[in-house]
């Protein structure tokens, strides 16, 4: 599996920590600006952690430059896979679990699912289909009031990629997650 390593030494002023960060490891904007505002990181630290992510989607847009055909390949790919599902479930609950998956702890892909709250953001650019790591939502169900989602994650190898379902139930008008077995 591609793992995107970055150094960053953060700038001299109140903080001379060196960083050196898997992709995987490091946390979402959501969390980076949570933990500023509680107080936990430096404005430095939280603009080091940032750069971090605009280095990653930086590098991503220089590949599809580099292969434009790949990248139409994956964009159609995941139109077609959340059209499905957009079809079947509708857009505002497709939403609402990508939201739910977003703010699970432990789950790799959330870092690409930080900003799917936002309606502006088209749903098929928070799946992956073969791009690494890959992220694909391979079902959604209705199951007495709670939903059921199975996703895919990981390596893009066939049979490489880590399932696991999730079951989602509604508090408040809100969707909140717990892992199944």
């Amino acid at each position: 599996m591609h793992f995107f390593h970055d150094c960053f030494i953060f700038p001299a002023t109140r903080c001379s920590l060196q960083l050196t960060l898997s992709a995987q490891m490091i946390p979402t904007p959501t969390q980076i600006f949570a933990s500023f505002e509680r107080g936990e990181i430096e404005r430095e630290e939280m603009h080091a952690l940032m750069a971090l992510h605009a280095r990653e989607l930086i590098h991503e847009m220089e590949e599809d430059y580099q292969n434009p055909a790949a990248a139409l390949i994956e964009t159609l790919l995941a139109r077609r896979a959340i059209g499905k599902l957009v079809r079947q479930h509708g857009g505002r609950i497709v939403r609402e679990v990508l939201v739910a998956l977003s703010a699970a702890p432990d789950f790799p892909p959330a870092r690409h699912l930080w900003n799917a709250s936002h309606p502006d953001v088209p749903l098929h650019c928070f799946l992956r289909i073969r791009r690494e790591p890959v992220f694909r939502m391979i079902s959604i169900e209705h199951k007495n009031g709670d939903i059921q989602v199975v996703t895919e994650h990981g390596p893009a190898a066939k049979g490489k990629a880590t399932r696991r379902t999730f079951l989602l139930t509604r508090v408040n008008y809100i969707l909140s997650f717990r892992e199944m077995a």
